[in-house]
């Protein structure tokens, strides 16, 4: 246990060292140090070792299991591995901190979570709001159990339901505090009608960063800002479409050009790989650096890819396949995002209507906007 309490004392400490704990939200840092992430953590851990996820079991490697659990602010720790890619985790400690920062929490308000997974995030809102006034939604029956465990030996307090999140939580009555887990493309408009106005909902969104949105005096539309950059696994069941790795292999006859844009400003820029995600959303975007070489690797999880190469002092060179040429893609939304006067990552929000999404930029009303909505079931809601 010792060794549990170094590990978490020196998470804390990275914490504060790199000013991560919310100035806003005083409650956040007590509250998550007198829940720890090893009291929630299953006794068997995942992590990658180069070319699939492999189970740390604490029995046999304490201290291997025990590093996996408090790894650095950013890291988190995977706790369940179905058909070789992670679906569930203890989120990384300064996202924890930052979502519970974005959701404005306040005691006594009715709150729903979207995503129960271990039930840590669960308790940290209990903490907050008081016992009896947090509903958290698992689909996943084990972990659901898991959870449900886990709250009972914390405080418990906390109404656990085995479900679908994006229905919300039909019967457990109106909430002004909604917060998922896990990353949506649509924020289900459930959440929205489940929401009593004025309250706010703070989600993960197209598992690249998370909004706040506050509801509407009428209910009929919610509104807010993007808050923060980090990647999230999607909801259960959503088609992850395939790898760039095995597009590549379905067309291997590429085609060979110039590529115009500096690709060390999408590594190194939030900013301009979010504002790509908003502009072209089906173009999925790796990329990478080493001596002196940046790699961007782009494809859409179904027909095309393109791998983009630039050196020091060198040209930028772009080698794609498939039917769709998506390095000229991603340098036409490049020149959109400069036109729309070059939002950054807080400049950006998010509008939902009961019949459609977009993000936009700058100002909600007048500023330049891009729907998200692609489904037609949703349209006719």
């Amino acid at each position: 246990m010792d060794r549990l309490s170094d590990l978490q004392a020196r998470l804390e400490h990275a914490m504060e060292d790199r000013g991560l704990w919310p100035a806003d939200s005083p409650w956040v840092r007590p509250a998550m140090e007198s829940f720890p992430r090893h009291l929630f953590a299953p006794d068997r851990l995942w992590t990658w070792n180069g070319h699939a996820y492999v189970p740390v079991d604490r029995a046999t490697d304490p201290a291997a299991w025990a590093e996996l659990v408090y790894g650095g602010p950013a890291d988190s720790t995977i706790t369940q591995v179905t058909d070789g890619l992670p679906t569930s985790s203890l989120s990384c400690e300064d996202v924890v901190a930052d979502m519970l920062d974005s959701l404005m929490l306040e005691p006594g308000q009715p709150t729903l979570e979207l995503g129960a997974a271990t039930g840590r995030n669960a308790r940290l809102l209990a903490e907050r709001a008081g016992p009896g006034r947090v509903t958290t939604v698992e689909y996943d029956p084990q972990l659901a159990a898991a959870a449900t465990a886990n709250l009972a030996a914390t405080g418990d307090g906390v109404n656990v339901i085995t479900g679908d999140g994006a229905l919300g939580a039909p019967g457990a009555g109106p909430v002004l505090r909604v917060i998922s887990t896990y990353a949506v493309d649509e924020v289900p408009w459930a959440w929205v009608e489940q929401t009593l106005p004025g309250g706010r909902i703070v989600s993960p969104w197209g598992r690249l960063g998370h909004v706040a949105l506050t509801v509407a005096p009428d209910g009929k539309s919610a509104t807010g800002w993007v808050q923060g950059l980090a990647t999230f696994m999607p909801a259960r069941g959503t088609d992850q479409g395939l790898t760039w790795e095995q597009v590549r292999q379905a067309q291997l006859r590429p085609e060979e050009g110039p590529f115009a844009r500096d690709l060390g400003v999408l590594h190194q820029d939030a900013s301009v790989l979010f504002a790509l995600r908003v502009i072209a959303p089906d173009i999925r975007i790796r990329t990478a650096a080493a001596d002196g070489t940046v790699t961007v690797l782009l494809h859409d999880g179904r027909t095309s890819w393109a791998w983009v190469t630039s050196s020091d002092g060198g040209s930028t060179v772009a080698q794609q396949g498939g039917p769709r040429r998506l390095a000229a893609e991603l340098e036409s939304a490049w020149s959109e995002w400069e036109r729309a006067d070059a939002p950054g990552l807080y400049d950006f929000g998010m509008t939902r209507t009961a019949h459609e999404q977009y993000i936009w930029a700058h100002n909600a009303e007048t500023g330049p906007r891009w729907s998200t909505t692609d489904d037609r079931s949703l349209r006719a809601a």
